[in-house]
């Protein structure tokens, strides 16, 4: 079954790969990110047919852009089965008395207000659908915090707040919402963490029949 899948962060090592492996199992793709070259440039190596790609060069802090964005998928694809957050950032290397507000708030920026602006804008197209996915990535150090990555933390820390909150709303519906968890994305394959291709493999079990009853869940790759 052909299903639209929206990634954010797309341009990304793990967002590109989620691209492309959605793609490659037939799936149709509405692309966010901020960097409209790099859109391009996926779009051309995904080289899907217009029927099956949007794109759109859109930065997720802005609650009106991205609601615009929902309306033009919308338009494109009448719903939304899969939303798979992916928008990264990091600050940190600080104590918390040395963490300035700029800092702290570029972090809930990045992650806690693009996630409150997706679920708004996004979560009626999956009702459309009739169900769905919603999947975050979140470092295991909300579970466990460590030393002088307080902002980062506390602001992945509210974004799975969001997410468990909206797996508790619809778990009477067909949709489900999980965090995998990782220690670090491990882009060279140093053995620092989970590889992207680990963890695209969990998001395809996360898209299966099998993972239907899954809601609410922290998925550990560590």
């Amino acid at each position: 079954m052909i299903r639209t899948i929206v990634i954010t962060g797309a341009t990304g090592a793990l967002g590109s790969l989620t691209a492309k492996t959605f793609a490659a199992r037939g799936h149709s793709l509405a692309l966010l990110a901020r960097d409209s070259n790099q859109l391009d440039s996926l779009a051309r190596e995904l080289n899907l047919p217009g029927e099956r790609l949007f794109t759109a060069a859109v930065d997720l802090r802005d609650g009106a852009a991205v609601h615009s964005a929902g309306e033009a998928v919308l338009a494109r694809f009448g719903g939304v089965y899969g939303l798979i957050h992916l928008v990264g950032g990091w600050t940190g290397g600080k104590t918390i008395p040395e963490t300035s507000v700029d800092d702290f708030t570029s972090m809930l920026d990045q992650h806690v207000w693009t996630t409150f602006h997706l679920f708004q804008s996004f979560m009626p197209l999956l009702a459309k659908s009739g169900g769905g996915r919603v999947i975050t990535v979140s470092p295991s150090t909300v579970s466990n915090p460590i030393p002088k990555r307080g902002a980062y933390t506390a602001a992945k820390a509210a974004q799975e707040t969001l997410m468990l909150t909206l797996a508790a709303e619809l778990k009477d519906s067909n949709v489900t919402a999980n965090i995998i968890q990782v220690k670090a994305i491990d882009v060279e394959n140093k053995g620092a963490g989970a590889t992207p291709e680990e963890i695209v493999a969990a998001m395809l079990y996360l898209f299966s029949e099998e993972a239907s009853k899954i809601t609410g869940a922290r998925i550990p790759l560590y």
